[in-house]
């Protein structure tokens, strides 16, 4: 299953007065690396528009275990999860690496919408045989 690593440090914008990363933040961050694992499995945004369906998120599913704090360097690890007929679901995980502290998992589902309709349509047949299969894993602590 396709995974991908990136990189955020913490800005001051990122934070809350006490320099705590505030929740949006880590979707932020998380949307970052889900574009770009998107990109890794030929998912050309500009021309998924310009044929007028794109993937959406439908639902996220988040978990704050630490917090971050203004000026840390996250890895953000995010690996495509499962497929299915019109829906598929991508894992994350944000750590430090100063410390290899944990501080947040995410999953999210995202269906393929057509933009005229508003509607899910089913993701293509080649999608779902090239991903479709076993479970992509991240390491959890």
């Amino acid at each position: 299953m396709p995974t991908l690593v990136t990189t955020e440090e913490v800005m001051f914008f990122d934070t809350d007065a006490g320099g705590v990363v505030h929740n949006i933040a880590y979707l932020r961050f998380i949307e970052t690396c889900r574009t770009r694992l998107a990109g890794q499995m030929g998912m050309n945004m500009r021309d998924m528009v310009a044929a007028g369906e794109v993937p959406v998120v439908v639902r996220t599913e988040i978990d704050y275990r630490r917090p971050a704090v203004l000026s840390d360097l996250l890895e953000i690890h995010g690996v495509l999860e499962s497929m299915e007929r019109a829906r598929f679901w991508c894992r994350f995980e944000i750590r430090r690496p100063s410390d290899g502290a944990l501080l947040v998992t995410s999953r999210q589902a995202l269906a393929l919408v057509n933009l005229k309709s508003g509607r899910a349509v089913r993701l293509p047949g080649a999608w779902r045989e090239q991903w479709g299969g076993a479970e992509g894993s991240l390491t959890s602590s």
